[in-house]
């Protein structure tokens, strides 16, 4: 394994556990380049795409959003909603719950995600029941 500054490119990218729809693609890591306390990596959710529920258990994420708008759905019950846009930064505390949802029915979202540990953390859980993006966004709007 080559020690010192690396460039990592797009086809060296590894594909990494994901959620829902999500993809998601490990760039800086234990097993790419050797990384022992940061992940780092990409993630796309296709035009009208939700991840499923999960947290990343004991990790501190940060996503910074490269293109599109998206809409995030975080708190036990899924009822906290926050847009981000091309330009934003978002923080997810540890074992918080949150769903990704892209905003555009045709513009894909891309992110960069980073994470506090070089575990794996996807912990994809049960939505509360009778919840839905859609649904979400319906209640949202006749408040």
């Amino acid at each position: 394994m080559e020690t010192g500054v690396r460039v990592i490119r797009p086809p060296d990218r590894a594909a990494d556990v994901a959620s829902g729809a999500m993809r998601r693609e490990a760039a800086v890591s234990e097993e790419l380049v050797g990384a022992k306390r940061l992940w780092v990596g990409y993630a796309e959710l296709d035009g009208g795409t939700v991840s499923a529920a999960h947290h990343h258990g004991e990790a501190e994420s940060v996503i910074y959003l490269i293109s599109g708008d998206a809409r995030f759905f975080s708190g036990s019950s899924l009822d906290q909603v926050h847009d981000a846009r091309a330009g934003d930064f978002i923080w997810v505390p540890p074992l918080v719950v949150h769903v990704e949802m892209n905003a555009s029915a045709t513009e894909p979202v891309r992110m960069v995600v980073a994470r506090s540990t070089q575990e794996t953390l996807v912990f994809n859980v049960p939505a509360p029941e009778g919840w839905s993006p859609t649904r979400a966004r319906e209640q949202e709007t006749l408040l």
